[in-house]
């Protein structure tokens, strides 16, 4: 790659929501968007995630070849359809994450891929952040700021990812830099459609609510809500971030709720983590825009617009891509890695100093 200019960067990231892996290409110098590329999807058949959903809340030394093999065929498999590839960033998949106790585990190894695709791989984003005291998550807000700037933003405005855990990126696009002093605040808002996902695959065979139906059908139960409000994790000041299943307690609460019900209880948690969050933004955001899966779930959006003062839009409404967003997130973390950038900082996971985490693979 060379040291200067545009890339050609091809990200790839397998979710919490374990629908599938994204990829998307993204032209981009590490600090400016140049252009964004063409992408794909390649879908988790049914064995497949249920392979990944028993390994989730699993560490490396828990015996987890085939897990990796799974992940890194699937990732080899999308990614080999992209012949211009200068650099590839592969985020790898989420199994466990203890911030508290300062590791994370992302299956899959850059190595192998890079080795099977021919190509320079970035991966393991998040270690160096946690070694320097960082929560390691969340990572995609350097990316947001740049896309702020893309918008030629002038006021603040916000991000939020409804994945299977929700975040929330805050940004200030008047600064000139990611890491500068209140530029950024960011992290987990709390559980977003993991609860809701596996509730439908329990209960109606369904990997989600399609279209939010299930939940306009029903009532929310609000003194759940109110006990699911009262956790500890509400009052924590940011930066902060979860495990996909911190909130375990909140998807035991609904079981004895109606389908319906249960899946309005379950949406309007998610909403509400997100109110919450809003009273941490330093300053009102001219607009929240929302990515991830959550942003197709028209009972979720509504809810969002009625609990909060400001438009809330989809990104496909400035111009996005929310399916890719975050794939195109660490093709622009990769370059920033070879180059040598920051891609966290204390606003966005409460390292000590900013830090450029990931590790470079070359074919072998």
């Amino acid at each position: 790659m060379q040291k200067s200019g545009p890339v050609r960067a091809l990200g790839a990231m397998s979710g919490t929501s374990l629908d599938g892996v994204d990829a998307a290409m993204l032209v981009t110098d590490g600090v400016d968007i140049i252009a964004f590329g063409e992408s794909a999807y390649r879908s988790y058949s049914p064995q497949e995630a249920a392979v990944l959903k028993g390994a989730l809340g699993q560490w490396p030394h828990d015996g987890l070849a085939e897990v990796a093999e799974l992940i890194e065929t699937v990732h080899a498999d999308v990614l080999s359809s992209f012949d211009d590839a200068e650099l590839i960033g592969f985020h790898g998949q989420t199994l466990a994450h203890d911030p508290d106790n300062g590791r994370t585990h992302q299956c899959g190894d850059g190595q192998v891929l890079a080795d099977v695709l021919g190509k320079d791989v970035v991966w393991d984003f998040r270690s160096a952040d946690m070694t320097m005291g960082g929560q390691g998550a969340p990572l995609a807000p350097f990316y947001h700021f740049a896309l702020a700037k893309w918008l030629k933003a002038d006021a603040p405005v916000a991000f939020l990812n409804l994945g299977g855990v929700g975040n929330l990126t805050w940004i200030d696009p008047r600064l000139p830099k990611p890491q500068s002093e209140g530029a950024l605040l960011a992290f987990d808002t709390g559980p977003a459609n993991a609860p809701v996902n596996d509730l439908m695959l329990a209960r109606r065979g369904s990997p989600f609510d399609e279209d939010g139906a299930l939940a306009a059908e029903g009532e929310v139960d609000d003194h759940l809500i109110d006990r699911f409000l009262s956790h500890a994790f509400f009052y924590r000041m940011p930066p902060k971030s979860l495990d996909r299943d911190d909130f375990a307690d909140l998807s035991a609460s609904v079981e004895g709720l109606s389908d319906a019900d249960a899946v309005a209880t379950l949406t309007a948690a998610a909403v509400m983590g997100v109110i919450k969050a809003m009273e941490h933004c330093p300053a009102p955001p001219t607009q929240l825009l929302v990515t991830g899966g959550g942003r197709k779930n028209p009972t979720m959006m509504a809810m969002l617009a009625a609990g909060l003062d400001m438009p809330v839009l989809p990104v496909e409404d400035v111009g996005l891509d929310g399916d890719m967003l975050e794939a195109q997130a660490f093709a622009y973390l990769a370059v920033r890695v070879a180059r040598g950038l920051p891609t966290s900082c204390a606003g966005t996971t409460g390292v000590r100093a900013a830090v450029s985490g990931g590790t470079i693979s070359r074919p072998r």
